[in-house]
């Protein structure tokens, strides 16, 4: 069985960290195809939506293999360290910044530091009721190397962010829940079930839309008003011009499922 194993059903790509026995933790080699894969699901039609998750009941992802990476090592220079983050473990986060299409992490099990940020880098959560997240480094004497100082933020808010930061304490999932941290939560039997049911449900839509939606979404938390509204102006004019967009007023009047060709 591989570390890392990609699947696609029903325009659903999912990703699986398979090292259960490791709680998926992830080593360079597995990060190194992440983002490759992600990179190819980019131009991949077959895919339209992204499910990331972990084998097991135990974990979704317990961050870095210390072993892997020798991060223990005290004979490294602070920039070899420095590169080991950035040239390797950040890969992920610039591929996923670089797809349109939808992702989901869906959190099987416990999610600790990079564990908890892979989650994070994804657009939606569903948690196992089972499951719990914690941001970690702070126990280890470590500031978060995977991105959570700038993701927790931005959907926690910045006070909760600090308090989840500062102290590593776990998050339950109802918790995380109430303070936004994940979309849906359910039985932890259910979880497989209902994550590609939600994703599916975004599948079945026109890949373009859905696609220039989330584009739309991420660009406009970073412009003024104005911008915002030109920017989109723009992006619907495109849109409505696609022969998708026709075929799903068609279908409205037809009273029919509509047919997306992605064009």
């Amino acid at each position: 069985m591989a570390d890392l194993e990609w699947t696609v059903l029903d325009g659903v790509g999912t990703i699986t960290l398979n090292r259960p026995e490791r709680r998926n933790a992830f080593t360079f080699a597995m990060i190194r195809e992440w983002s490759e894969l992600l990179r190819a699901a980019k131009h991949d039609d077959d895919v339209r939506v992204i499910v990331l998750t972990g084998t097991g009941d135990r974990a979704f992802c317990s961050g870095i293999d210390l072993e892997a990476i020798s991060n223990a090592n005290p004979n490294l220079t602070p920039l070899q360290r420095k590169s080991q983050l950035h040239d390797e473990v950040h890969q992920v986060a610039r591929a996923l910044e670089d797809l349109d299409k939808p992702v989901i992490a869906s959190i099987n099990g416990v999610a600790v530091g990079a564990g908890l940020d892979m989650a994070l880098m994804c657009d939606m959560r569903i948690m196992s009721r089972d499951a719990r997240v914690s941001e970690g480094y702070v126990k280890v004497g470590l500031t978060p190397g995977d991105g959570g100082a700038y993701y927790l933020p931005r959907i926690v808010g910045t006070s909760k962010a600090l308090e989840m930061l500062l102290t590593g304490d776990f998050v339950d999932a109802e918790e995380a829940l109430r303070i936004g941290l994940v979309n849906r939560v359910v039985d932890h039997d259910a979880l497989e079930r209902e994550t590609l049911q939600f994703a599916r449900s975004i599948a079945q839509h026109a890949p373009v839309t859905t696609r220039f939606i989330k584009r739309t979404t991420y660009q406009s938390a970073d412009a003024d008003l104005r911008t915002a509204l030109d920017l989109v102006s723009s992006h619907f004019a495109v849109v409505a011009s696609t022969e998708d967009a026709a075929e799903a007023l068609a279908a409205i009047q037809e009273k029919r499922h509509p047919v997306y060709t992605g064009r």
